[in-house]
This record gives C-alpha cells, sequence and structure tokens, in this order.
C-alpha cells in the first residue's frame, strides 16, 4: 500500500516569548494600550505602564490583600493575575471609585471611622470592602471579619474597618444597584448567598504558581 503523508510542519515562525506583547486593558472607564511582556501582572500594568500606584505591592504571594482591585465586579489580588487575562474586562482601581470630586461612600466611611493608620493597606481594604458588601456578606459584623480576612491591616485598624463597612453598606448598595430603602430591608431580610472562600485569588487559569 502506498504511504499516506505524514502531518505537514507548520511554515509559521514562532513568536520570541521574550519580546513585548500588545494589550489593551479597560482600565476606570478607559482603554489603556499597553506593550509590555507577556508575563507582566495586572498590577506591574497599572503602576509602573500606567501610572495608578494605589494598589500597592505587599507580598506579591497573594496572601496580604494590599493589591486588591475589581476586576468584573470581583475582587482579585492583581499581583497573582497576568494582564493578558484580563483584557476585555473591566478594571476597577481605588482611583475610580469617586465620582465627580465625590468620594465613593466606602472611601467617606473609612475617614469618618478613622479606618486606617499607615494606610499602605487602605486602598486594598476599600476595594474589597466595596465588593463584600455587593457579595451580601456585610450584614454581622462576624459577616465582615470573615469575608474581609483575606486584607491584612499590621496597623490591626480591624474594629475601625468593621465599623467603616457598616457605614457604608447601604450607601454603597444604593449608589452601585440603584436600590431603595424597601430593597435595602428585603436584602437584609431575605438574602442568602452560599459562602465564597475567605481569600480572593484571581481564577486558577491566571494565578502564578
Amino acid at each position: 500500500m502506498p504511504r499516506q503523508p505524514g502531518p505537514v510542519a507548520s511554515t509559521s515562525p514562532v513568536q520570541d516569548p521574550s519580546l513585548p506583547v500588545n494589550v489593551t486593558l479597560r482600565v476606570n472607564g478607559e482603554s489603556k494600550s499597553l506593550q509590555i511582556d507577556a508575563r507582566t501582572t495586572v498590577l506591574d500594568a497599572l503602576r509602573e505602564h500606567i501610572g495608578l500606584t494605589g494598589a500597592k505591592k505587599g507580598c506579591d504571594h497573594g496572601q496580604c490583600g494590599a493589591c486588591t482591585v475589581l476586576i468584573d465586579g470581583r475582587r482579585v489580588v492583581s499581583c497573582l493575575t497576568l494582564a493578558l487575562a484580563a483584557e476585555g474586562q473591566q478594571i476597577l482601581t481605588i482611583e475610580g471609585l469617586a465620582k465627580g470630586g465625590a468620594l465613593h461612600p466606602m472611601q467617606q466611611a473609612f475617614v469618618d471611622q478613622d479606618a486606617f493608620q499607615c494606610g499602605y493597606c487602605t486602598p486594598g481594604q476599600i476595594m474589597s470592602a466595596v465588593a463584600c458588601v455587593k457579595e451580601g456578606h456585610a450584614n454581622s459584623d462576624d459577616d465582615i471579619r470573615e469575608y474581609m480576612s483575606g486584607n491584612i491591616c499590621r496597623c490591626a485598624a480591624y474594629p475601625n474597618i468593621v465599623a467603616a463597612v457598616k457605614q457604608a453598606a447601604p450607601a454603597n448598595l444604593i449608589r452601585a444597584e440603584g436600590l431603595d430603602a424597601c430593597d435595602l430591608l428585603h436584602i437584609k431580610e431575605h438574602r442568602t448567598l452560599r459562602p465564597q472562600s475567605r481569600r480572593w485569588l484571581a481564577p486558577p487559569a491566571t494565578t502564578i504558581h
């Protein structure tokens, strides 16, 4: 029998992985076109390439929460999330919370409750707190402590952070979801959500091991 032809070897050039790649990130409602190393994280893209230094590099291992940002409304540790994996998604940082010169209710609550000391972890704390409320985990002090436990405050301002989240929770929901007082009462009495992980790491596909 005649031999069957084998697979034809690809003639397309293989891209050098050391070369920079083009990526467009949607950050705080604006598109940012970047040329970066393929291994660049969202945190480094924000700080080193876009100039948004609110998200902090604390441990660089996803353990402290200082780099927390929201991607499509979900809190992630940006030090473990590749920028390429975030393309096409909405990234919200601490710089994007205030609107028209007015602080976001959570930012104002942190000021009112003196929920910070050195301030290094505060941007990550605030971003995580905004998501904590939207997830429905701000109904009690215990809930807040549990679902904010992925954000470490080395100054130990935890009681004030809990107080700030409690203060901002109703206003945060009204601003984010357009709810009225009846809606908030319904949520408080009837809302039940499946518990989520205490640590808000990036999805497995975007996590660097």
